[in-house]
């Protein structure tokens, strides 16, 4: 079956109340920094409260469609009542993307298993479970996850719904991606109306499936240096390993993080080709810088979030305070500054 494209199944459909994201300006953090505008992408307010639900939402209802036979999402919920039953999905995550996963799942009228590392708070795992989605916890990190979600989906319990994947032709994890790029649509008029081009995007990851997206989506919106800037936490820095690399690198030892979100032992081989096709860079910062974006985010009237949700902020604090950084990267005074808030507070 072919696939209709993305544009023909636009997911902001099925919200009633669907309205994009803000992007508001920071001048306090402008001023702070010595550049000369920072502006800060909202996805905190995003249904569910976090950018997660564009991907795995998406990936979930296209891989349900697939396996349906109907030629978009939308059909999923007008089959009649004798058709067979849609199969259930499976996923790993450290939390938002199978939050996601076990909202296409309930949308569509099935079910959804979600594998989830044992450190994953008891608030993600309950809200998770809030939406029908039946989690099974791992006994290790969220690398051991996916492979062992991975493994169910083999064993013929569900449909895999991934967000990161070895094969650079994975439909699934493309899907997750192509739905990430609702924010870059949005921002294209935001940035519009704001009469702005950014000369820097700091993003954060942990397989890179957003920073890859957003690159893709914004950078010829950008103005030079046009710089993207991948920020991660230094126990699982993984895109940073793969672009230093050229390849997917597999982390050992400790990967925890207050970023919890952010702990991922591997970069995504799609996510991390389009990353080395816009010359991305990378950004490691510790757990206190990202504690500390956190609250500098709150000091300039900007959302509260998480560490995981400031990360890009963290990262451009440690570019703009350190002065090789800041000549590496070619922050200046005249520098237009996009950040990504990623999640609201747990």
């Amino acid at each position: 079956m072919t696939k209709t494209p993305l544009h023909d199944f636009d997911i902001t459909h099925i919200w009633e109340d669907y309205r994009p994201t803000r992007l508001i300006g920071l001048p306090s953090l402008a001023k702070l920094t010595g550049v000369a505008r920072v502006f800060a992408k909202l996805e905190s307010e995003r249904p569910l409260g976090n950018f997660k639900l564009l991907g795995g939402m998406v990936a979930g209802l296209w891989a349900l469609a697939r396996a349906a036979g109907v030629s978009t999402p939308l059909k999923l919920r007008l089959r009649p009542k004798r058709a067979r039953l849609l199969p259930k999905l499976v996923c790993a995550s450290d939390g938002n993307h199978g939050l996601a996963v076990a909202a296409a799942a309930r949308w569509a009228g099935t079910t959804a298993t979600i594998h989830l590392p044992v450190s994953v708070s008891r608030f993600r795992v309950d809200r998770i479970r809030s939406l029908g989605g039946a989690v099974v916890t791992v006994d290790g990190s969220y690398d051991d996850a996916v492979r062992q979600a991975a493994a169910a989906a083999a064993d013929g319990q569900g449909i895999l719904v991934s967000d990161t994947t070895t094969d650079l032709n994975d439909i699934v994890v493309a899907d997750v991606m192509r739905g990430y790029s609702i924010i870059t649509r949005e921002l294209a008029i935001q940035l519009d109306e704001a009469r702005v081009r950014p000369s820097h995007l700091f993003v954060q990851a942990g397989v890179g499936g957003l920073a890859a997206a957003m690159a893709e989506g914004l950078h010829m919106r950008m103005r030079p240096p046009g710089r993207i800037l991948v920020v991660e936490p230094e126990r699982a820095a993984c895109v940073a390993r793969g672009l230093e690399a050229g390849q997917p690198v597999s982390l050992t030892g400790d990967l925890e993080t207050v970023a919890e979100m952010l702990s991922c032992g591997t970069a995504s081989a799609p996510a991390l080709a389009i990353l080395q096709r816009h010359h991305a860079q990378s950004v490691v910062v510790t757990d206190d810088q990202l504690r500390f974006a956190v609250d500098a985010l709150r000091r300039a009237d900007g959302p509260e979030t998480t560490a995981s949700g400031a990360a890009g902020l963290a990262g451009f604090l440690k570019a703009a305070a350190d002065a090789q950084l800041h000549a590496l990267h070619g922050l200046d005074s005249s520098s237009d500054v996009l950040l990504v808030v990623t999640e609201g507070p747990d």
